[in-house]
């Protein structure tokens, strides 16, 4: 039976994505009614500038007052977009106490804070649910949380920034510098005035923390993330990416370990196979490879940002919670009964692609192989050109740990026949 009384939704920002929401709630509120049991009626709007016009918004519904909004004890859902860890962490809180579920968006925060979050959910009875903190439109935290729940998942492999692949993808396909494609994403509007969280990695982490904490249901914060950017990608090394039928991508990889007694989440640049389902994600699409015992290999592909597909994950998670409400029930939690313990990069097992400026005479190849061979790293292929005195030297690897090739290439630093270390990357997807 149709309940008739709607359910009322707050908003916490109104921004690209926040007013996004309201406009599906109001033009596809009949639908809505109809998937959850019940109307739902937008009931306020939090923002910082309420002088601003936003078209399909009541102005009385307007208020800078986001504390006393969430407090009102007659909000069944909010809906955080504001972003960043206060007032968002204090106003999600306030919300579970005045009798609110939570629906955000606000990956920093769910990185960081998530299960203490998740913890003020359980003590009030309340919903706290992030599908669009990662990955935008892409269905992939429902899919890992409830439909892989009784499955083993061993990895999680993505593309979960959009800018920083539109920027590698016109340096494979134009052949232009980073600079040169950091303008064009700008210009665009893929990239932000400021490009730092993306292009740095900390977009990326943050989301990398939430995907492996769900995925191997463990405690993984984004302090435990190893956060490699992007900047120091050249077109030299495109170019030899494409030599060993590679490309370049700035990837988040979540794996448990071997032998199953932890797991290790990072975010860096990598070459990967042409072959490989991520090496063809172009523009600034996101995709995520997931790898389970008994699932097999899945992907999951689609836009990772914008306003409409978040909004379209964002109200997704609200027909789940809204639903949840009139069955006086709460979706599933917080899941971190493995309490596996989060491994050093230096404990990841990888390959290198080392590129090597060198004096070109007799003997350089032999050094450098001793050198390689002392940190107990063995050597895939060699390719060596140069002329007049000097010489480029490229080594790819054997997977070996993480630190015994660190430790390779600092040795190799001290090497007077090597003049410097034009590239480090290293090599995933195989």
């Amino acid at each position: 039976m149709m309940r008739t009384r709607p359910l009322k939704v707050a908003l916490l920002g109104c921004g690209v994505v926040g007013s996004e929401v309201a406009r599906i709630m109001t033009t596809h509120a009949d639908d809505l009614t109809a998937r959850i049991g019940a109307p739902v009626e937008l009931a306020g709007v939090a923002v910082r500038r309420p002088s601003k016009v936003r078209e399909g918004i009541d102005p009385e519904l307007i208020t800078t007052d986001a504390t006393a909004l969430v407090k009102r004890g007659d909000i069944d859902v909010i809906v955080e977009v504001i972003g960043g860890i206060e007032p968002a962490r204090t106003l999600i809180t306030t919300a579970f106490e005045h009798g609110a579920s939570v629906v955000s968006a606000n990956k920093a925060l769910i990185a960081q804070d998530g299960a203490a979050l998740h913890q003020a959910a359980v003590e009030h009875g309340r919903d706290l649910y992030y599908e669009a903190a990662v990955a935008g439109a892409i269905p992939l935290i429902r899919p890992l949380r409830e439909s892989l729940a009784g499955d083993k998942v061993n990895r999680v492999l993505g593309i979960v920034n959009g800018t920083t692949n539109f920027i590698l993808d016109a340096m494979d396909t134009t052949g232009a510098g980073y600079q040169e494609a950091l303008d064009e994403a700008t210009a665009l509007g893929y990239a932000e005035a400021d490009p730092t969280a993306d292009v740095e990695g900390f977009d990326a982490a943050a989301k990398a923390a939430i995907l492996a904490g769900i995925a191997f249901h463990t405690r993984v914060r984004l302090d435990d993330v190893y956060r490699e950017g992007m900047t120091e990608v050249t077109a030299a090394d495109f170019a030899s990416a494409k030599r060993m039928g590679c490309t370049i991508k700035l990837l988040a990889i979540c794996e448990r370990a071997a032998d199953g007694g932890s797991v290790t989440a990072r975010v860096h640049p990598a070459m990967i196979p042409l072959s490989h389902p991520l090496a063809s994600v172009r523009g600034a699409y996101n995709a995520v490879f997931v790898e389970a015992e008994a699932a097999g290999q899945l992907m999951f592909y689609g836009p990772g940002a914008g306003g409409s597909p978040t909004a379209s994950a964002v109200l997704g998670d609200l027909v789940a919670v809204c639903r949840n409400k009139l069955a006086e029930t709460t979706g599933p939690g917080d899941s971190a009964y493995t309490q596996l313990p989060v491994g050093a990069m230096g404990e990841v097992v990888t390959r290198y692609h080392i590129s090597l400026d060198v004096a070109d005479k007799p003997g350089v190849l032999a050094q450098v192989a001793t050198v390689f061979a002392e940190h107990g790293v063995s050597i895939d292929t060699v390719r060596q050109t140069g002329k007049d005195g000097e010489a480029s030297l490229v080594v790819v690897t054997h997977r070996a740990p993480d630190a015994a090739l660190t430790g390779t290439v600092d040795a190799l630093r001290r090497l007077d026949t090597v003049r410097g270390v034009a590239s480090i990357m290293r090599v995933e997807g195989e």
